[in-house]
C-alpha cells in the first residue's frame, strides 16, 4: 500500500479502525476496505489487479498495537477509598 496507515490513522472512520483491529492478521486488504481507506485519507494505494492492497509491516504492527490497547473505561469504573473520613 502506497500510503502509511500510521500517518493517517486519525483520519480513518471509527468503523474502518474497528474493522482493522478486528482483523489484525489481514495481510492483504479486500478491495472494499482499500477503497474506503483511500476515500477517508484522500490518498491512493498500490493495488493488485483485484483492487486489493498489501499492508506494510509497520501498518500491521500499528493495527495490532491499537487492537491490544485497553479501552478507556474511566467513566465505567470508579474506585472509592475503603475508609471513611
Amino acid at each position: 500500500m502506497e500510503m502509511d496507515i500510521r500517518d493517517h490513522w486519525d483520519r480513518l472512520s471509527a468503523a474502518t479502525r474497528q474493522w482493522l483491529t478486528d482483523n489484525p492478521g489481514c495481510l492483504i486488504l479486500p478491495r472494499t476496505m482499500t477503497e474506503r481507506i483511500c476515500q477517508e485519507t484522500g490518498r491512493s494505494a498500490d493495488c493488485d489487479q483485484h483492487g486489493q492492497a498489501t499492508l506494510s509491516r509497520g501498518d500491521l504492527d500499528l493495527i495490532r498495537a491499537k487492537g491490544n490497547q485497553i479501552p478507556d473505561t474511566d467513566s465505567e469504573y470508579r474506585f472509592f477509598d475503603a475508609t471513611q473520613p
